[in-house]
């Protein structure tokens, strides 16, 4: 191996065969800016630094050399952190040990065992305090301020059930040679891999709101719960281009529910993933142009996480759908994967044609809407989509709570006979994401 500085003559004739590496140095302060601050130089309550990186939106070259590219992962890395005598650098991956450099300051060296993205490469720098659990063979490291640590100790519990409900649904934690750790920071919180931060105030909800505003976000921390949810998407199941981010976000707004579904069933995880339409927009579609660093709107959280609750009732039989979601995680696990690999896993393994089921929700902005046409004088309804999208159709649940009739509705008009009047007759919109126009026929 041939090692090349930046002081050498560039370029130089390069011979095939022969591997060569390049050695970077450089210096200077980063920026402040970007998601939650990029490279932040701050203070503790106590005054001491308190300095950590958390870069999504802009991109890790905020801080450090490289392409700002989701697509291209290292597959292992080394990151060594040189910090005063005092205070500790917690990172991403399994801590490999320290180093008294005999000049006030300590190296702290990590190693991360798995594909990484740029941006969830962090630095945490400060004055924790460390305690440790496992769940299994899996280590639990947590870190927290001096003030902070009992609270810490009592809120950071929460991390064994998060775990223990995503690996009911998708499998063992995805990085277990690097471990699971949560490090308290200032901001609210970020996903770190293998190292999520955490600044969620050590209370349920989020910043201490009932997140979903139907008196379920306030059982649990919307930090741990979330964040960590990223662990399986976002960090080992990655998009390859940030136009198809919900990819992330969708699923884990998706994973939240799962949550309270494991922890309090069915019913409370519908109720959550409902409360969350007074978030979404529809003005954009979710997924955006491509290679262009282009910035998907909020609503790939919320619509995302509703779209895939709607999938999961167009497809009507949970024995399909758990497997569908753990086979899902299992064969993309450690890959960066684009919308049209999603599509192409579903409509395989489902045997339909769900390609514009995910166009609709995801490259449009508006969600289908069912439109109802009522007859009272031939007691009948006629029945059809609205929908941007060629081709689309959709079964839905429609009639009453305790009888609902599953239909078939496309873009053309169908009929069908009803006793119930315009009022009577409902549709079921906690499963299904969609709006409802009901018209009468004049008598």
């Amino acid at each position: 191996i041939y090692t090349l500085s930046l002081h050498d003559a560039l370029p130089i004739l390069l011979k095939n065969g022969q591997v060569y590496s390049i050695d970077f140095y450089y210096s200077g302060r980063p920026l402040t800016t970007g998601r939650f601050g990029g490279f932040t130089f701050g203070k503790d309550p106590e005054g001491k630094p308190w300095i950590f990186t958390s870069c999504e939106d802009d991109g890790a070259s905020l801080w450090w050399p490289d392409k700002d590219q989701w697509r291209d992962e290292v597959e292992e890395m080394e990151i060594s952190v040189a910090v005063p005598n005092d205070l500790v650098d917690v990172s991403n991956g399994r801590f490999m040990g320290k180093t008294n450099l005999g000049d006030g300051y300590t190296r702290w060296n990590w190693m991360v065992h798995y594909p990484i993205n740029n941006y969830d490469v962090s630095l945490n720098i400060g004055n924790y305090q460390h305690f440790s659990d496992k769940l299994g063979d899996l280590t639990l490291d947590f870190y927290a301020l001096p003030g902070d640590l009992e609270k810490a100790k009592s809120q950071f519990s929460q991390a064994k059930e998060m775990l223990e409900a995503y690996q009911h649904y998708f499998g063992p934690y995805p990085f277990p040679k690097d471990g699971y750790k949560l490090i308290e920071v200032p901001y609210s919180g970020m996903e770190h891999q293998s190292a999520v931060t955490y600044g969620n105030r050590f209370k349920n909800g989020y910043l201490e709101r009932d997140w979903a505003g139907v008196g379920i976000s306030t059982r649990f921390d919307f930090i741990i719960i979330h964040e960590s949810g990223h662990e399986w998407f976002g960090n080992s199941v990655s998009a390859a281009d940030r136009s198809d981010m919900w990819i992330h976000e969708g699923w884990t707004t998706y994973l939240e529910g799962l949550y309270v579904e494991y922890r309090w069933g069915h019913d409370d995880a519908i109720k959550y993933l409902n409360g969350l339409k007074p978030k979404i927009k529809n003005q954009r579609p979710i997924v955006t142009e491509r290679g262009v660093n282009g910035d998907p709107p909020e609503d790939q959280y919320f619509k995302g996480g509703l779209m895939l609750n709607t999938l999961r009732s167009v497809i009507d039989d949970d024995n399909q759908w758990w497997p569908l979601l753990y086979n899902f995680y299992q064969q993309f696990k450690y890959r960066n994967i684009m919308t049209e690999d999603v599509v192409t896993y579903f409509n395989r393994e489902t045997g339909q044609n769900l390609t514009p089921f995910f166009n609709q929700y995801l490259r449009h902005a508006d969600i289908p809407t069912l439109q109802l046409l009522f007859d009272p004088a031939e007691g009948t309804v006629s029945y059809k989509w609205r929908a941007d999208e060629p081709g689309f159709s959709m079964p839905v649940l429609v009639g009453q709570k305790d009888q609902w009739q599953r239909i078939q509705p496309t873009l053309n008009w169908q009929t069908m006979k009803t006793s119930l009047t315009k009022d009577q007759f409902l549709v079921a919109t906690d499963l299904f994401y969609v709006n409802v126009q009901k018209y009468e026929e004049s008598l």
